[in-house]
């Protein structure tokens, strides 16, 4: 059988390596590739362009999976009609259309999606939901996330949902490093995982499509997690619908 294509989003940051200092370049975790690689399937990194934020069509011909990742840099408060708070990190409008095009692109033909961290936010956006930009303001601590590192933690997910059969559990253990998430949740879409220790919002999917769901923690991150295989396992069929929400 062929190796299923997944394409996954990569971010736009600042790096030094080598000689050069503070150069702009496209990256992905390699987190994300061998995670991939792991459950089967062929990784293509995104890299943002107008071009194709105007009709992703192009590239989402060629994938049988999307991965919308995480990564440094918030989403646009103006995209869900908030303004800026002060802890709201920068932010990286092509990113921002880029993304947003591709999972509306993505609801239409049905393609099986993944949005790990601020790729749930997107998610929650696309289908005109909002966010919380500083969980802390709402829950009263920081033990969503610890600098340069992961925080473990427990999620609980709703019995039958798609989160449930994806990850093969009710109660997972996972890894999480955010300081924003959903605030209403988008129309089309439900709330399906909540962190255990104080109900923020962790899954959200889309109950009439084979396979759009959006996590808050990290399963690249955990080769204990079901996720990503269960994502290639509801690849794109032939002849896949046109979508089945009227949400775009």
């Amino acid at each position: 059988m062929t190796r299923p294509t997944v394409g996954i989003t990569a971010a736009v940051e600042e790096v030094s390596y080598g000689s050069w200092k503070d150069v702009s370049a496209a990256l992905s975790p390699m987190s994300y590739v061998r995670s991939v690689l792991r459950a089967g399937g062929r990784p293509i990194l995104l890299v943002p362009n107008p071009d194709d934020a105007d009709d992703p069509s192009g590239v989402l011909d060629f994938l049988d999976a999307l991965i919308v990742s995480g990564g440094a840099g918030d989403l646009d408060p103006s995209l869900y009609g908030q303004k800026r708070h002060p802890e709201t990190g920068p932010v990286n409008p092509e990113r921002d259309a880029y993304e947003l095009a591709l999972v509306a692109g993505a609801v239409e033909r049905e393609l099986p999606t993944l949005g790990v961290c601020r790729g749930i936010e997107v998610i929650n956006v696309a289908y005109g939901g909002t966010l919380e930009q500083h969980l802390p303001d709402v829950v009263g601590h920081e033990k969503h996330r610890k600098r340069g590192t992961f925080v473990d933690h427990d999620v609980r997910i709703a019995e039958n949902s798609l989160a449930a059969r994806a990850t093969g559990n009710v109660l997972e253990a996972v890894k999480s490093c955010h300081h924003q998430g959903i605030k209403e949740v988008g129309d089309g879409l439900l709330a399906t995982g909540w962190a255990k220790m104080d109900d923020a919002v962790e899954a959200v999917e889309n109950p009439k499509l084979p396979f759009m769901l959006g996590v808050l923690w990290h399963p690249e991150e955990d080769e204990r997690s079901r996720l990503i295989s269960s994502l290639l396992e509801r690849r794109r069929e032939p002849g896949a619908g046109s979508g089945k929400s009227d949400r775009f």
